[in-house]
């Protein structure tokens, strides 16, 4: 499920404020300098730090991989 443009431009981790990476069809939001993810149920985003849940070194290569090639939104940014 999509999220609004006006809520991914100004959704930022909890906990370092930074930009987040929104993989749709996974359902997270994604923090790669902290290496955390953020689960979004049912289109909405669950932002609490506690809800967040770390990620091993393999699945950030392979999401970082997958940034890379374009098509996943940052949060922060203006839509467009």
């Amino acid at each position: 499920m999509p999220l609004d443009a006006l809520l991914l431009e100004v959704l930022a981790c909890p906990v370092d404020k930074g930009p987040l990476l929104w993989f749709e069809d996974a359902g997270i939001l994604y923090n790669p300098r902290l290496r955390r993810s953020y689960p979004v149920r049912d289109g909405v985003p669950v932002m609490l730090v506690e809800e967040g849940s770390d990620v091993d070194e393999t699945e950030h290569d392979r999401l970082m991989r997958r940034a890379g090639e374009g098509g996943v939104p940052e949060t922060g940014r203006p839509a467009g």
